[in-house]
Formats: structure tokens, sequence, C-alpha cells
């Protein structure tokens, strides 16, 4: 074991000869440091610590249960799983950082490496945390600290700040799949403007595609699609398409030639390339891991942007696997062999799951092979960095070729990638109890370093009522990527596919989603550049009597969240950790009162965004607009719960460039007096003419003032 320290006392820990995962920033400097923790290395790793009544474990990122780990066997192995129920202890992501909660003290450990992990925290035996590393070359990562944000912050510092999208990422998205040719795009588009709905962007499942084929567009189906870019990007509506990992085997088809000729494809044990079958039938993997590919793979994406695209979606990317050949012809032969046959309960159920369990059988991952630095490595022991490094593909391509921030986001990921694009949780279902599953997972994956993070408002498959798409966008108003997507088959998901009534609630609700853009910006910006939570619980702040509150969670330092994630309810039970301003926003009016510390019932109606202001905190709104693209800075809003004092820093940007040129820290101080305020504005936004505040008091009264800036 070597040992070492990186920033902030951040201790490293490296075992055996660990690969490259480029997770980190930085390595660090030798130095000698115990390793307290009881460990076992081998060919299975083993690290355990006790666990205390009282302990709770953090993080983890996209997993689905509590956002205390605790009880919990969980296995962090990217996985295309659709069918996200509670005994799944899988998802699309590996994200293995943690806080460890002791009734003293808390530490944070990030474990760096690229196979699988599994963590029992205290699944099996209540009294102990085990992780399993199925390997015995890692880099382990202690981070101590006096509070959990200050861990992650510490983390953040050393693992490197997050992707920024373009400003008109924060707005709203609609997508399925299923809109099948150029026709049905374009009625999107005119029916959210008929409608006077909001809307920044579409996204292209498989469907625009010829054959499913990645880097091209169906001719038949969407003609002239250069123009049709054009055309809905001069009304400030962006086409985000699709691009997934699998390359159609088709001679002629230049991908496929191409990564032939450059020896790009993953291998199978003979030094072929592997072949496998996902959307188009049967295809070979891009290495992702070899840099060449990565730079080849990237260059790609030149065929998107010169037709105008700024935004891709990376899916299918763990790598999904239908099936491969060896396993198809396997199952096929059973079949045959009982053909005709009088088939017991036995033998049917072998028939059935012989074909069932051909899809993502992680057999597959022991017969393929990577390529790192000249090694040959099989798949399953780097399986977390596939997507990732895809994505890292795609960001290095947009880049070059757009010179300026580009929407990208992925399904698969591992820590490292968040520095170069999004995520979003994946096939959810319209269940209730996912957009309760969505609520709970955002701080987990945000301490896991990505920010750009959003859920398939209404849920991609099942049957979405009115009600449902309602209340989820009442949360999703407030994440930072929003996109409704909702799957083939299913019922039609658009805000207009149900009744006048759900469509005149989301048209509100997404319009004041609108007038939030300004602070929602502003707090995703500062939060990246100064290492801090966009979403945290309130057990961050509060401590250990707030533990089992996780429907309740904090937006930056000034607003809390307590949306309804339960069917045919108008109320709910809040439990406040301090006294707060109630906020009611529809898309032209905000209303304010006072709400005491302490348990209460927050009446909440469909028509409306409703969230708590902390006091001596403010936020900034704008007006609302068809897209960003129409958003003005000439006019704020200020909403204000001041007692005392306060001072908001306001960030803004050109929302498109490298670099956040033209940033702009605007600073709002606002003092109370026995019956007035001082109010001072710094650093004015260049566009602002006027503000105006909204203040209430510890007595409820609200005084309004209309602020001139001075120019």
């Amino acid at each position: 074991m070597q040992s070492y320290k990186l920033n902030n006392g951040v201790e490293g820990f490296e075992f055996g000869t660990p690969i490259d995962t480029g997770a980190l920033l930085e390595k660090g400097t030798p130095e000698k440091i115990d390793f307290k923790e009881k460990m076992a290395v081998g060919k299975i790793t083993t690290l355990e610590f006790e666990l205390l009544p009282k302990d709770r474990i953090y993080g983890l990122g996209e997993h689905l249960g509590s956002m205390n780990r605790r009880g919990k066997r969980l296995r962090s192995y990217c996985r295309d799983e659709a069918n996200h129920t509670e005994d799944k202890n899988e998802l699309y992501g590996a994200h293995n950082f943690f806080v460890h909660v002791k009734e003293q003290e808390q530490t944070g450990f990030f474990i760096d490496f690229p196979g699988e992990v599994v963590y029992d925290t205290g699944f099996q035996d209540d009294k102990r945390f085990t992780i399993e590393i199925h390997g015995k070359d890692f880099r382990l990562i202690k981070i101590p600290g006096n509070s959990i944000e200050e861990i992650v912050s510490r983390f953040l510092q050393v693992a490197g700040k997050a992707y920024i999208p373009p400003k008109w990422a924060f707005g709203y998205f609609q997508s399925r799949w299923g809109y099948k040719d150029v026709a049905e795009i374009n009625g999107v588009y005119e029916r959210f403007q008929q409608e006077d709905l909001p809307l920044d962007g579409i996204y292209l499942d498989l469907d625009y595609m010829e054959d499913f084929k990645n880097f091209t567009v169906s001719r038949q189906r969407f003609p002239k699609f250069k123009e049709f870019v054009a055309k809905l990007k001069r009304d400030g509506v962006y086409l985000v398409p699709i691009i997934d990992a699998g390359v159609k085997i088709e001679p002629d088809y230049d991908i496929y030639e191409e990564g032939l000729a450059g020896n790009h494809f993953c291998l199978n044990a003979q030094g072929n390339p592997y072949v496998a079958a996902v959307w188009p039938g049967k295809v070979h993997f891009p290495d992702f891991l070899q840099s060449k590919t990565r730079k080849w793979f990237g260059e790609k994406y030149q065929f998107l942007t010169d037709l105008g695209i700024e935004g891709v979606w990376n899916d299918m990317n763990e790598p999904a696997i239908f099936y491969d050949e060896k396993n198809l012809e396997e199952a096929v032969d059973l079949a045959s062999d009982c053909r005709g046959k009088n088939l017991n309960v036995h033998k049917f159920f072998e028939l059935k799951d012989t074909f069932a369990n051909l899809l993502n059988d992680e057999d597959y991952h022991q017969r393929f092979y990577h390529r790192i630095q000249g090694k040959k490595h099989p798949h399953r022991e780097v399986h977390n960095l596939y997507g990732d490094y895809m994505t890292r593909a795609a960001n290095y391509g947009l880049q070059k070729h757009l010179n300026k921030r580009f929407l990208l986001i992925s399904r698969a990921s591992s820590i490292g990638m968040h520095r170069y694009g999004g995520i979003w949780t994946g096939d959810n279902a319209s269940w209730w109890s996912h957009l309760e599953e969505n609520i709970r997972m955002m701080p987990s994956i945000n301490m896991c370093g990505f920010y750009y993070i959003g859920a398939d408002t209404g849920g991609f498959g099942g049957q979405c009522s009115g009600e449902l798409l309602t209340r989820w966008l009442q949360f999703s108003a407030f994440t930072p990527l929003l996109r409704n997507h909702s799957a083939l088959d299913t019922r039609p998901q658009e805000p207009y596919a149900f009744s006048q009534e759900v469509l005149e609630n989301t048209r509100s609700i997404l319009k004041g989603r609108y007038r939030l853009i300004p602070y929602l910006y502003s707090t995703y910006m500062k939060a990246v550049e100064e290492y801090q939570l966009f979403f945290k619980p309130l057990a961050f702040d509060y401590g250990e009597g707030y533990q089992e509150i996780e429907d309740q969670l904090f937006i930056g330092e000034e607003i809390m969240l307590a949306p309804i994630h339960k069917k045919n309810q108008s109320q709910r039970l809040v439990d406040l950790p301090e006294k707060m301003a109630r906020i009611t926003l529809t898309d032209q009016e905000t209303e304010m009162s006072l709400a005491p510390a302490g348990p209460q019932k927050l009446s909440y109606d469909l028509d409306h965004l409703r969230f708590f202001l902390r006091e001596n905190k403010m936020i900034p709104l704008g007006k609302s607009a068809k897209n960003v693209s129409k958003l003005s800075m000439k006019k704020l809003e200020v909403l204000a719960y001041i007692t005392n004092q306060g001072e908001h820093v306001f960030y803004d940007d050109d929302g498109i460039s490298l670099g956040n040129k033209e940033k702009n820290l605007m600073k709002i101080r606002i003092k109370s007096r026995e019956d007035f305020y001082d109010i001072e504005v710094k650093n004015p936004h260049k566009e602002l003419e006027t503000i105006d505040f909204k203040i209430i008091n510890d007595n409820g009264r609200i005084q309004k003032i209309s602020y001139r800036v001075k120019t």
C-alpha cells in the first residue's frame, strides 16, 4: 500500500497497481499515513466498519430507497435496469462516494475502482458495514470534515468541478420515444406555441435515425433536417438527438468501416471484434477506453453539429446488450429441443428464463476485452467506465466543433464523468412511488459531483395521469434538467394531452419555472464554482432530529421544497426546522405569508408552485417567457424574508461561452430598520433597470419597494 496527501487534508491510499480511471484531478504527494480501518486485500477486497445504532450512511449516488443507505445491500455496477422496483440494488450509475455519519464525527470515502463494488450497510448484520471490492488494485480516498457538506466540498475539490450546460438547458424539454417523423416533431412544436406553453427543446429518440445507425438521419422521415433544425433554433427551440453505444455491423456504413480499419472496437478472446446485439441488430462496441477511439468517435459528433445540433443524449451505454451470438444460439437450441414435447413446470420455466435472461446477461462481460495502454482487460474489470468514457468522447467532439457550451447527458455514469456531462435517472415509470424516488435521489447524486440532473418527468414507462404529471412538474420545476419523456405505446404525456384543467395547471407551473430560472441558474453556477451542494436534505443542516424527513429538500441556502408525492392529496404534513416564509408562485403572481417552526399542514393545489424561503434570505425572479432566449433581465422581482439583514449574490453570464465569459456577480443587501429597509445593489447586471422587492418581516407585514437601478 502507498499513501499520500491531497488538498484540504484529504488522504489517499493506493493498493496494488490500480487503473487510472480519471475520476480524480490529482494523485497527491507521497506521505506515510496510517490506514486504521479493517481491511482484507485479496481477489475480493473487504473493508469493514462497525455500525453503531445511530450511524447513518449518505451518498452512493443513483440508487433506489432511502437517502440514509443504512440497512441496504447496494451494488455499484452500471446496469440497464428498466424495472425500478424496491428490490433492485443497482441502476445505471456507479457512484462510489459516501459519508459515514457517527454520533460525534463523520468521514467521507471514495473508492476509485472501475469494477464491481458491493456495499452491505447493515443488511446481513446490522452492526457491520461491509464493502466488497471485486479486485485488489484500487485507490481509496478518505475525507475528514466537521460536517457532511464540508466533506462533500473537500471531495469535489479533488474530483473536479461539474459540467456546466448552456443556460437554455435549464428550460423545459419535451420528449417521446415514438415521434416518428419531422411532421410529428413540428406538430409538437406548433402545439406548444398554440397553447402558450414554454419550450426550449425536443429530444429525439431512435426514431430519427436510419435503421438505428449512429450519426445518420432518415432521409425519408426527416428530409431537409438541417433546415428544420435551423427553423426551430431561430425561435429558441433546440433538437437534442440520441446516440447509442453500439455500432451496427453493416458493410459500407462509414462508422462500421472506419471502426474496423482503425481497430476501434472491443475484441473477443480470439482478437476479433466482439459481436452483440442492441437496437439495430448485431453491433460492435467502440472501445472507449482507448484514447484514439474516444477521439475518433468524438469527431463523429461533427455530423450532428454540422446539422446545427447543440445537444446530445448518450444512451444504452452501460452497455446494454440484448443478446450475443453464443447465448442466442444456446437459447434457440433449447427451444428446438423442446418442440413437440410435453413440458412440465421446470422445463417450461427453464425455456422461458433462458430467453428472458438473454437481456444484459453479465456473462457477456467476460467475453469481450478493452485495451488500456497496450494491455487487454476483460470488460467486467472496467465495466463502470464505459458510459463515462463514451461521454468524455462526446464532450471532446462537441466542444471542438461548437467551441461553446452544449447540452450533454448520459444514462450510464461513474464519478469523473460529472466533469463532462449530466445524467438523468433512466427508465423510470409513471408511478407515484417513482416521483418520491426522484425526490430522494437528487441529493445523493448531487453529492457525487453531478449537478445537471433530473428524471423523466411523468415517468418513462407506464400510463401517466394528469394529476401525476402535474405533481411531478411541481417538483421537476426545481431540478436543473427538466424533461418530460415517455415510452412507445404509453399514453401521450405532453401537457396538452390531458384535460383542459391539466393543461392550464401545467402551463402555470411551467411558466413559474421560467420565472425561477434566474435563481436556479445563479444557484447552480455558484454551487459548482464554490463546491457546494445544489440539493441537500434537512438532516445535513439540522442533524439527527431531521434524518427521517427525506421528502423535504433545500435548494442552495435559500429555499425549501415540500412537494406532494401521493395520489389524491391536496395537503401534506411538513416539519419546518425554523420559521420561514411560505411562497406561492404562479406564472404572474407571488404570495407570501409566514410559517412558524414545527410540524404543520401545508395546502398545495395543482395550479401553482409552493415552497418556503428561509429567514434573512432572498431569491430573484424573472418574467416568464416562451423559452430561455426570450428571458429578459431588464426587470427582476426579489422575494425576501428579512428580520435583521440579508445578502444575496446573484450570478449571471452570457449562458453559452466556455469559461463563463461576461460573468456578473451582483450583490443585493437588505437591512431591516424599525419601519423601513435599507437596500443596496452592488455591481448591477448590465441589462437591469428595475428591481421590485417584496419583503416580509417577522410580523407578517409585506412591504413592496420598487428600486430603480442607477446606471
